[in-house]
């Protein structure tokens, strides 16, 4: 085991660890909340996710990160396309629904959730902080998730609108300045 310690007094220890502990150290970095959308032939699904990232400013490319396996990554392969929802700090309730294992599914996915088609037909959820609709331009596999890289053909947002944040697995505000 080797062992540091920073100017301001702080121990580093490099040492095996543990998912939890892994899982802790990433709850450390405060994310904003998405809601990744898609739509095919058949009807649209939506997963609340917070890996999400920009990667190129030319060509306008962003990723997501997607459990292999797993519904929502069937459905964005099959469709080859998605919008990322960057929800506003007054829609925890989306971030909640599309979480939830037992929410309604197909056709009634979001029968209840205002939103509307921008270029892709991937649904954008109203009131959302901000929007990008994207095109699959290339996917790859790391470790247990597929990552999506998404050119984006249409994008939107509200400076008018704070975003829902995630920190140390619970959801926060920006606080207004004062």
């Amino acid at each position: 085991m080797q062992a540091a310690t920073s100017q301001s007094g702080q121990e580093f220890i490099s040492r095996p660890f543990n998912g939890r502990e892994f899982r802790t150290t990433l709850g450390a970095f405060a994310t904003g909340v998405t809601v990744i959308t898609s739509h095919g032939n058949d009807h649209g699904y939506g997963m609340t996710a917070t890996a999400f990232s920009s990667v190129s400013l030319d060509p306008p490319l962003v990723l997501i990160c997607v459990i292999t396996g797993t519904e929502g990554c069937a459905t964005i392969e099959r469709n080859g396309i998605f919008a990322v929802n960057v929800l506003a700090e007054t829609q925890e309730h989306y971030s909640r629904y599309f979480a939830a294992k037992d929410r309604p599914r197909g056709r009634d996915a979001f029968a209840q959730i205002p939103h509307q088609q921008i270029v892709t037909g991937a649904p954008v959820l109203d009131g959302v902080a901000a929007y990008l609709d994207c095109r699959v331009a290339a996917q790859h596999t790391a470790g247990d998730h597929e990552i999506f890289i998404g050119e984006v053909l249409a994008l939107g947002v509200n400076p008018d609108v704070q975003p829902l944040l995630f920190h140390s697995g619970r959801y926060r505000y920006v606080r207004p300045e004062e």
